[in-house]
């Protein structure tokens, strides 16, 4: 990565009021109700590294995934410290290639925290990172926001950009975070096979 970017900006000044200190309670409700086979995961916009060492806790080969070295550094040292086998690797999730293909992707506040209009890369980046058959899954954040980050979403668009490439398989609303109740909604997709 060429230059600092306003995300590694942030990192470095400590400015980074989206980070709650701890994993998305929607997925830690999911990784301890589903009686799940562990795989590879991958975590973009993974940030200090929460959500992958969840992932990690449980067995998985979670790898997360920043374009923001300070946020890269501080996640793998935090793991390190937990004794946490979660890896994690300065890389740009739209345009680079993958590590590997995964069993899964996670989302949590990655989407909402790009432009508009780099959404199409996003989807194209989740197909390129999944093996066929694996899951995407997603903390989606429903607000009307359009000056952001965080920019907002809604169901119908989501159904609209990511239904050609997979199939929806649940979508409910998670245990949120105390000021994001009632409005995320965590989708369960599955990749299509060629």
């Amino acid at each position: 990565m060429n230059g600092v970017t306003p995300w590694q900006e942030k990192y470095l000044a400590n400015d980074t009021p989206w980070d709650k200190g701890e994993a998305s309670p929607g997925l830690v409700d999911f990784l301890n109700s589903r009686p799940l086979a562990p795989g590879s995961v991958c975590v973009p916009g993974c940030g200090l590294g929460h959500d992958a060492r969840a992932w990690a806790a449980r067995g998985f080969q979670a790898v997360g995934v920043d374009f923001a070295p300070a946020a890269v550094e501080a996640a793998a040292s935090r793991a390190l410290a937990e004794r946490n086998a979660a890896r994690f690797s300065c890389a740009d999730f739209l345009r680079d290639t993958p590590s590997m293909e995964f069993d899964w992707v996670f989302e949590h506040t990655c989407f909402c925290a790009i432009q508009p209009e780099q959404r199409a890369d996003y989807v194209r980046a989740v197909d390129r990172s999944l093996k066929p058959g694996g899951r995407y899954l997603a903390v989606n954040y429903l607000i009307p926001d359009v000056q952001g980050p965080p920019f907002g979403t809604s169901r119908e668009e989501l159904l609209e950009r990511f239904s050609g490439t997979f199939k929806l398989r649940e979508e409910w609303m998670p245990r949120s975070y105390s000021n994001r109740t009632y409005l995320e909604l965590m989708m369960l997709w599955e990749k299509r096979r060629a």
